[in-house]
C-alpha cells in the first residue's frame, strides 16, 4: 500500500479502494509544502536555535493550531452541514453576509487568484463524488463559490477558494472524522517542515528581528511611591 492507502487503512480497518489511495496521496503531497506560512516560520525560528528537531516541529503544530492557520476545512465542512443542500446556499449566504460572517476556505494571504490546490483538489472531489454517488458536499460548495465570488467580484473585493475549501469534503468522502482534519494536515506538511528545518539548519544564523517603537515619546521616570 501507498502512503496515504495505508493511512485509510489503519483508520478504517480496511484497504481502500485505488481511487481513495491515490487522493489520499495527492492531499497528503498538496499540503507537503507552502513557503513560509506561519508554522513554517516557527518551526525555522526554533530550528535557528540549534534546538532538537522535535521541539521545532512541536512549535510548527502550535502554530497550526490556531484558527487562522489550521482547521478551516473542518469549519468548511461545518458550514456545508449548516446549509444542509445547494438550494439554501443563497438564503444562507444572504444572511451570513448580513451578520458580517466569514465564509470558511475563501480567500488567501498571498493568491489572488484561485488557489491552484484548490483546482487540484475540487477535480478528486468530483470524481470521488461519482463513485461514492453522493454529490451532496459538491453542490453545496461549487454553489457557495459561485454567489460569494459573485458577491465579491461586484463589491470589487474578489476572493477565491483556498486549498480548505474542497479539501474538508473529501476528507468527510472518505470516511475520515472531522476532528483529524488538521492533524491530517500536519501529516502532510511535516515533511516540508523537516526540509525546511534541514534547509536552516546548513547555513544557519539565529533568527532575531528587529522591531520598531511606535509608543509614546520618552518620559520621565516618576518613582513607585509617586505614581
Amino acid at each position: 500500500l501507498s502512503h496515504g492507502a495505508n493511512f485509510l487503512y489503519m483508520l478504517h480497518g480496511a484497504e481502500p479502494d485505488p481511487l481513495e489511495g491515490e487522493i489520499m496521496d495527492k492531499c497528503l503531497l498538496l499540503h507537503a509544502e507552502h513557503d513560509f506560512n506561519a508554522s513554517t516560520f516557527a518551526a525555522r525560528v526554533v530550528a535557528s536555535t540549534l534546538s532538537t528537531c522535535y521541539c521545532s516541529i512541536s512549535s510548527a503544530i502550535g502554530a497550526l493550531y490556531g484558527s487562522l492557520h489550521g482547521g478551516a476545512n473542518q469549519r468548511v465542512i461545518e458550514m456545508a452541514d449548516e446549509i444542509g443542500d445547494r438550494n439554501n446556499v443563497a438564503p444562507w449566504m444572504d444572511k451570513a453576509l448580513a451578520r458580517k460572517r466569514k465564509v470558511m476556505g475563501m480567500g488567501h494571504r498571498e493568491y489572488k487568484a484561485k488557489d491552484p490546490r484548490a483546482n487540484i483538489i475540487q477535480k478528486y472531489l468530483v470524481r470521488l463524488s461519482e463513485e461514492k454517488q453522493d454529490f451532496r458536499y459538491y453542490e453545496i460548495l461549487q454553489e457557495v463559490e459561485k454567489i460569494f465570488r459573485g458577491k465579491m467580484e461586484t463589491a470589487g473585493k474578489p476572493i477565491y477558494p483556498n486549498v480548505d475549501f474542497y479539501s474538508g469534503a473529501v476528507y468527510r468522502l472518505l470516511g475520515i472524522p472531522a476532528i483529524l482534519f488538521t492533524p491530517i494536515f500536519a501529516i502532510g506538511r511535516v515533511a516540508g517542515w523537516l526540509a525546511h528545518i534541514l534547509e536552516q539548519r546548513g547555513d544557519n544564523r539565529i533568527y532575531r528581528p528587529e522591531s520598531l517603537w511606535t509608543g509614546p515619546e520618552p518620559r520621565a521616570y516618576v518613582p513607585i511611591e509617586k505614581r
